[in-house]
């Protein structure tokens, strides 16, 4: 994994170079980020440049031996760490390296539920255990086969409870040339006596142009659909990557129109609509509601008179702007939101998708249509 192969976070990619060139790397790092930011690529981009045995200014050679064992992350002194789903087969995170690999191979931007999807997770908590904190000591107790500089990545050491007060030691007085690197999104699940002892490096979520420009040239989609799914995603690489291969509606007209239908109270065509949604499969049906939050959100943001915040594409913002000035009020919106977080609530449980979408547009229809709002949302506004 080279710098040049991340999407976008060139500030950062240059934060960490200089802190290689100049000689003062702390050995224990924190990476900090919102999922799908490609703070996990970064990781491992930062260890391969700090072994490269030809680096650049700018970049690791990508052709050096410890550059092509990197790639295919088999490097003898780069270590993973992460959660897995532990049973008598599976005790410490080598166990299932296999996996792990293989899932990098294909895509460096994971998250933990694509992960467990590699995995027999039946009905167990993927966790980081004592069995996994005791064999990163002993790895990391050896000297290094071949690189200067070995390196060890935990990733989402939320998962780390207790347990991992055992690596607190190592990680305070770390063997000689020993590199930690946690990669985390959530600071709060962090234990504290960890996060006293690491150089938290934040790294900021994707612009919505770099995951626009990233779908355009990569999935090679139309700009408006690309500047959709950027805008649902909110910045997680990873979620926008999931909607190019599971969606296959047009989020905006499809959502518009049914609030439409709800608001000219055309049963037929909402019962017509029902059974189209009902046939798209679960991830399209969620897609489809959190466009409709998102969506409604940015509603919100200009009946708040907060129009330079809405982060609508401009395709979409001139229909949102009809809605808002001749529909929607702020109430009615935030009762379609609470309906909508319901319904995908209920869609991630399995719920029948005719009966519920049956049950949404009829609420659609109770709020804006004839202004009824469901308990628990009347509001007074000074």
């Amino acid at each position: 994994m080279q710098f040049k192969d991340i999407v976008g976070q060139e500030e950062i990619k240059q934060q960490l170079i200089q802190t290689v060139t100049e000689n003062r790397m702390s050995h224990a790092q924190l990476f900090l980020s919102p999922e799908g930011s490609g703070s996990l690529a970064l990781a491992i981009a930062y260890a391969q440049y700090i072994n490269c045995l030809d680096k650049s200014d700018t970049d690791s050679c990508g052709v050096c031996s410890s550059c092509r064992k990197y790639e295919r992350y088999i490097h003898p002194d780069l270590h993973f760490s992460y959660p897995f789903f532990a049973s008598k087969d599976v005790r410490i995170a080598t166990d299932v390296l296999d996996e792990w690999r293989t899932m990098l191979l294909e895509d460096p931007y994971v998250n933990l539920d694509l992960w467990r999807s590699r995995l027999n997770a039946e009905n167990k908590q993927a966790n980081i255990n004592i069995a996994e904190c005791h064999d990163i000591i002993k790895k990391l107790s050896f000297k290094a086969f071949e690189a200067e500089t070995k390196v060890l990545i935990i990733w989402l050491p939320e998962f780390l409870e207790k347990e991992g007060n055992s690596l607190l030691k190592i990680i305070e007085e770390p063997p000689p040339h020993t590199l930690f690197v946690l990669v985390a999104h959530n600071q709060e699940q962090i234990l504290s006596t960890l996060l006293s002892r690491t150089q938290i490096v934040k790294i900021p979520k994707l612009p919505s142009a770099t995951v626009v420009a990233h779908l355009c040239d990569h999935y090679q989609l139309d700009k408006d659909i690309a500047a959709t799914y950027s805008f649902l995603a909110d910045g997680n690489l990873i979620e926008a990557k999931a909607m190019v291969v599971h969606q296959q509606n047009d989020n905006a007209v499809l959502f518009a129109e049914w609030l439409r239908m709800g608001y000219g109270n055309r049963v037929p065509d909402l019962i017509g609509f029902v059974e189209q949604a009902a046939g798209w499969g679960r991830e399209n049906q969620k897609n489809f509601l959190k466009y409709g939050i998102s969506f409604l959100r940015e509603c919100s943001l200009l009946l708040s008179g907060a129009g330079a915040l809405v982060k609508l594409p401009e395709n979409v913002l001139e229909t949102a702007k009809k809605l808002s000035e001749k529909v929607l009020d702020l109430v009615m919106a935030e009762a379609i939101i609470q309906v909508l977080e319901q319904a995908h609530y209920h869609i991630e449980r399995n719920a029948n998708p005719k009966i519920l979408f049956l049950d949404v547009s009829l609420q659609l229809v109770k709020i804006i249509k004839f202004k009824t709002l469901p308990k628990g949302t009347q509001y007074i506004y000074n």
